[in-house]
């Protein structure tokens, strides 16, 4: 399903690209030179803090409504080119563009045939990807205009009703089926792979392999949607445009066919002319004045990480969309330090990893994989109607760019084990409660599925890949959800109990599992809460 491109969004993107040219970190239809000459913002009537789903959803619909908007983001603005010609790095060449401030990479796996060749050392700099460790638990997310949207495999399931409706019962399921769910799949570009190219082409033998040993184990498989343009992909194969999930990018971002959000929510946002984008702004504080208005503390970096600037920034509204960690850590710190003291003490709990688990399976010699392979998902093992043991299971590819007969997926399990975030005062950060025990549900979940299929096809698992000889990764995650739940520590439409005029937009709103990959969920929830507070909740200083 292709957005419809609006006047709108061609302004946007027209928008992006200025600044991107002129290395500006302030993003909006007026013209470059005034924009980055302009006095620092002080006041704007709405604020969103973050760029991910939630946060880009928030910023188009007051952008739309008339409020002037400003929208902070961490991150840069990926759109200039590097010395070789691209924006992102592949994943097997990364460079400094790949993390966010590191020395070194850290890419999911650990090592292949047991040799350190997968990670690679590289220039601190705001890269595209970041790893957050909490000890026993590590957790990506995306750094940049887009957020999540840079660096995911675009897999863009709607969760099962029936589970929806088990993790989110107070929410109407027909609004959320027969409206929102529909309206966030055309407005992020939703498309399905075609079948016949799917069965013919060399870039998903991996994929068609692993169906082929599920079925042998009885398991049913299923295409799953994405937002990567399986047309432009097509092309790719045929030679006709620039590759690029089939020139192994994906994890530190793609150069072509990505429908990530700086080109969709967020280019339709900037194209109202109400909606402001300014990037490597962090905020480190937020408060409320005696006149009602937040106030953020915001700090200013260089892409050499170093301070440029503190200042404040108020606003009537503020609409927090950092994302589950990021959200929960701004509301938690307001919380415990007295800032926002009567903030729920439901806030900082429901955390899970989404039962999150990877794993990888040794073939025999004659199923080979194929030296080619495409960087986007598109097929699943659908086993999430087993009672007994709920799996939707990934088919991810591992393109090494050489034959190495394994296959690799990303389990998503019923994991009902929760975390906690604490504020740790010392650091000035919350921290995740989090034993490597919680994780056990999980691994033994996809240990069950796994072992089923290699008993059926005499294949065992590949102990080089994760570390520690460990057949299963269960120390990471790239679905953090929750610590700002729905209905707990908010109302039921994202309003933060206790404080008017301020809204969670996020993931941190879903209690810690869905399912399936979760983002066109946090993107619906989110136009379902904009719906509502613009109808209920009133102007916020409208632009004229």
């Amino acid at each position: 399903m292709t957005p419809h491109l609006t006047r709108r969004h061609l302004l946007g993107l027209g928008a992006l690209q200025t600044a991107a040219a002129l290395g500006l970190t302030r993003i909006g239809l007026t013209s470059a030179a005034a924009a980055e000459q302009a006095p620092t913002t002080d006041y704007a009537p709405a604020v969103v803090v973050g760029s991910g789903y939630g946060a880009a959803v928030a910023a188009l619909r007051l952008g739309q409504a008339g409020v002037r908007t400003v929208v902070v983001e961490m991150g840069r603005l990926w759109d200039t080119a590097g010395a070789d010609g691209k924006v992102f790095p592949s994943t097997g060449a990364p460079d400094q563009r790949s993390m966010w401030f590191r020395n070194r990479t850290e890419a999911p796996l650990a090592t292949f045939l047991w040799l350190d060749v997968v990670n690679r050392d590289i220039t601190p700099y705001p890269g595209v990807l970041d790893r957050v460790d909490f000890g026993d638990m590590s957790v990506y997310v995306g750094r940049g205009v887009g957020g999540g949207s840079l660096v995911n495999g675009g897999m863009a399931p709607t969760p099962r009703r029936s589970y929806f409706s088990e993790v989110l019962p107070e929410v109407d399921a027909d609004e959320m089926y027969g409206t929102y769910f529909p309206r966030a799949r055309q407005m992020l570009g939703v498309n399905d792979i075609d079948p016949a190219w799917f069965e013919s082409t060399e870039w998903y033998r991996f994929a068609r392999i692993s169906r082929k040993h599920a079925r042998n184990t009885g398991l049913r498989t299923t295409f799953v949607p994405n937002v990567y343009d399986f047309g432009y992909m097509k092309r790719e194969a045929a030679g006709q445009v620039p590759r690029s999930a089939l020139a192994g990018e994906v994890i530190y971002g793609n150069n072509h066919g990505k429908r990530s959000l700086d080109k969709s929510y967020l280019a339709a946002a900037l194209g109202t002319g109400n909606v402001t984008v300014e990037t490597l702004q962090r905020v480190v504080a937020v408060r409320r004045d005696t006149d009602g208005r937040y106030v953020l503390t915001l700090r200013g970096i260089d892409l050499a990480g170093r301070v440029v600037g503190i200042r404040e920034l108020a606003c009537n509204r503020l609409f927090l969309g950092a994302g589950s960690l990021g959200t929960t850590e701004i509301l938690l710190r307001a919380r415990e330090t007295g800032a926002l003291p009567d903030l729920s003490p439901a806030v900082g709990t429901g955390w899970g990893p989404n039962g999150n688990v990877m794993t990888a399976r040794a073939n025999h010699l004659w199923d080979t994989v194929g030296a080619r392979q495409a960087t986007m998902p598109a097929l699943g093992i659908d086993d999430w109607d087993n009672a007994a043991n709920p799996v939707f299971a990934e088919i991810a590819p591992l393109p090494m760019g050489i034959e190495h007969w394994v296959s690799m997926y990303l389990a998503i399990t019923k994991n009902p084990e929760r975390g906690t975030f604490t504020y740790d005062p010392a650091t000035d950060s919350a921290r995740l409660n989090w034993h490597i025990s919680q994780n056990q549900p999980a691994v033994a979940a996809a240990g069950q599925l796994f072992d089923r299929i290699n008993r059926c096809n005499v294949t065992i698992y590949r102990y080089d890949l994760f570390g520690d000889n460990k057949p299963f990764a269960d120390t990471f995650t790239y679905h953090p959800l929750g610590g700002c739940v729905l209905g707990r520590a908010t109302d039921l439409y994202g309003r933060a109990k206790g404080y008017p005029g301020l809204y969670v937009v996020d993931g941190s709103l879903v209690p810690g599992s869905l399912g399936v990959n979760p983002f066109v969920t946090i993107t619906a929830l989110a136009e379902r809460t904009m719906d509502r507070i613009l109808a209920e909740d009133g102007p916020a200083d409208r632009t004229r």
